[in-house]
């Protein structure tokens, strides 16, 4: 009990010290499994289970309330992987605290169970959210290098604290600093990432897009490479929400992002330009790709349903083109060589891709060439 109350204290503490950062909406990662693990390891199975009760409470009260049913769900998934990794080293080890004698086995095995219990929490949570997003793939909410990264980090901070505790709860006091200023740096860059992404569609916002871009267009400048701008419309978008109401129409734009993500490259730059308007940068694009780019997108778009009560809701795109130094050689003119095409699109009947004609250069008149 004392080993269990000193840990739950550490825990209490990162979420007190981390407490005035906020937390992010929607799924969020933290280092709290620097508290859980040791709970798993050292003390018995029925431990692991109450462990995470404890904090998501302390979450719910002093960070920010949220959906009831997630608490429970975050608690429950977090105690069934712990009772079932604390279950299996228990079975292999039955003395734990053979961890303080540093020896190969013991940790090896301290180290499986670690394992064994992220690969449980990320499968129960990416199963929720598969649930909740059929759509989604689940490579998205299953493996990302950062996601690793970050599971590796909390194997190793929650096996060094089980030995550590193991030695003497007394060093729980050094492990506690690091293990907070790691905490607060990772909200931090949750929240930063939060804030340049929009929050109905998690593409990058219209400043955050701007930003990325122009940074993309000095880069192509420099290199010489070829780059592509594509401005996105969803068509009679009014109709939806006057017909459906906004939460539906958020639903489509949602739908409309998800696909964008799936079908273009890492290194594409995509936001929210507000309203129904997407913007694409595709760097290293030239007009046939970017025009393969923008009919592929507006042909799955165009077979995407959004399923409403007993209907399901088909929406077409349009899209306009713009090619660095040909319709332009900065974000503005870009912007407006894509607008023009993106109004001739809506023009001519909606539902089609337009790339701006460019003018060829007029030779001089006679007047200028006796001048």
């Amino acid at each position: 009990m004392l080993t269990f109350t000193a840990l739950m204290a550490c825990g209490a503490v990162c979420i007190e010290a981390s407490r005035r950062l906020g937390m992010p909406a929607g799924v969020s990662r933290d280092l709290l499994s620097a508290w859980w693990l040791p709970v798993a390891l050292l003390l018995p199975p029925v431990y692991a289970l109450f462990a995470p009760i404890v904090l998501q409470i302390l979450l719910q009260v002093r960070v920010r309330a949220t959906v009831l049913y997630r608490r429970v769900f975050s608690s429950a998934a977090i105690g069934l992987a712990g009772c079932t990794a604390s279950v299996a080293f228990h079975w292999v080890i039955p003395d734990p605290w053979v961890l303080t004698r540093g020896t190969g086995p013991p940790i090896a095995y301290a180290v499986a169970a670690a394992v064994l219990f992220s690969l449980l929490n990320i499968g129960l949570i990416a199963i929720a959210a598969h649930a909740s997003d059929p759509d989604g793939s689940w490579q998205e909410v299953l493996w990302n290098r950062e996601s690793v990264l970050l599971d590796i980090v909390e194997l190793c901070l929650g096996v060094t604290v089980s030995i550590g505790c193991g030695l003497n709860l007394a060093l729980l006091v050094l492990a506690l600093p690091p293990v907070v200023l790691l905490q607060r740096s990772l909200l931090h860059a949750q929240l930063q990432a939060a804030a340049r992404t929009d929050s109905k569609t998690g593409l990058l916002n219209a400043a955050a897009w701007q930003r990325e871009a122009d940074t993309e267009i000095l880069r192509a400048r420099r290199s010489g490479d070829t780059l592509a701008l594509l401005i996105i419309d969803i068509d009679h978008f009014k109709r939806v929400n006057d017909a459906h109401g906004h939460l539906v129409g958020d639903e489509v734009l949602a739908g409309v992002a998800a696909m964008l993500r799936r079908e273009l490259r890492d290194s594409d730059v995509v936001g929210r330009f507000g309203g129904e308007e997407f913007v694409v940068l595709l760097p290293g694009a030239d007009v046939d790709e970017a025009r393969q780019v923008a009919e592929r997108l507006r042909t799955h778009i165009g077979h995407m349903a959004t399923p409403v009560d007993d209907v399901l809701i088909r929406i077409t795109i349009s899209v306009g083109v713009a090619l660095m130094s040909v319709h332009g050689d900065d974000l503005i003119d870009l912007l407006a060589a894509a607008d023009l095409a993106l109004y001739r699109a809506k023009e001519l009947g909606r539902d089609r891709v337009c790339i701006p004609v460019v003018q060829p250069p007029q030779p001089p008149s006679p007047e200028d060439q006796s001048v």
